[in-house]
């Protein structure tokens, strides 16, 4: 259980560092605004870490600022290895997260449901 609490804390400074990183240090305004960091896995060995992140916009914005990211990768794991006091800092890969995405379309199609419900009901 002990690695699990460490791969796990490792996970959310990074994920802590990531956001300030994007924040803060990328002169992309498209980034600062349009990108918010929402979960990090790491590799058992810590070498490896997947950083999913949210973006707003539409499907040809946020193909435009993953790559933007992922180009910026290099420069962003040399931040994270200043910052953090770990033995190797992980190679970083961006990723999309589609959660907040999937979750407006479920909510969308319950609302599409609900007026059907009410009369079901007073039937």
């Amino acid at each position: 259980m002990g690695k699990q609490q460490r791969f796990r804390r490792v996970a959310e400074e990074i994920k802590k560092e990531v956001s300030d990183i994007l924040r803060s240090e990328l002169k992309d305004p498209r980034i600062v605004k349009m990108t918010s960091v929402t979960d990090v896995e790491t590799s058992r060995d810590i070498s490896y870490a997947k950083i999913f992140v949210s973006i707003y916009g539409d499907k040809d914005e946020q193909e435009t600022i993953l790559k933007v990211l992922n180009k910026a990768a290099g420069f962003i794991r040399s931040e994270i290895g200043k910052r953090i006091r770990i033995r190797h800092t992980p190679e970083i890969e961006f990723l999309l997260d589609r959660s907040m995405e999937y979750g407006a379309h479920i909510e969308s199609v319950l609302k599409e449901l609900e007026p059907d419900r009410g009369a079901e009901k007073l039937e």
